[in-house]
């Protein structure tokens, strides 16, 4: 069973910049994946994902601020986010791109406030 372990979150003013890492204890990510954001009465939703390849693709939302990338060992999946704003504000996941999805990680809280 695939544990996803999500980190990085933090309170950062608007500007600022985080990188969240997911890994699942080793286990090589042998497909796309994805990170979503949960903000409250919103559905989760998808703002990057990334192929077995290394091609991302973005939500318009985030596009030109957010880079998705995978580790050299593909055992872990990165999102850089810069010039955070308010709206960016939300419980970050990572999980496949595709379904079957992995069990939901514990996620990463991102706060973005001055």
């Amino acid at each position: 069973q695939v544990r996803l372990v999500e980190s990085g979150g933090d309170l950062v003013q608007p500007g600022g910049s985080l990188r969240l890492s997911c890994a699942a204890g080793g286990r090589i990510f042998e497909n796309s994946m994805g990170w979503y954001r949960q903000t409250p009465g919103k559905q989760r939703e998808l703002v990057a994902a990334i192929t077995i390849e290394g091609t991302p693709t973005y939500a318009d939302s985030v596009k030109g601020r957010f880079t998705i990338s995978r580790g050299d060992a593909q055992d872990t999946i990165y999102l850089e986010m810069s010039n955070l704003q308010p709206e960016d504000t939300g419980v970050y996941f990572c999980n496949r791109r595709y379904s079957p999805l992995y069990g939901w990680g514990q996620g990463t809280q991102v706060t973005v406030s001055s």
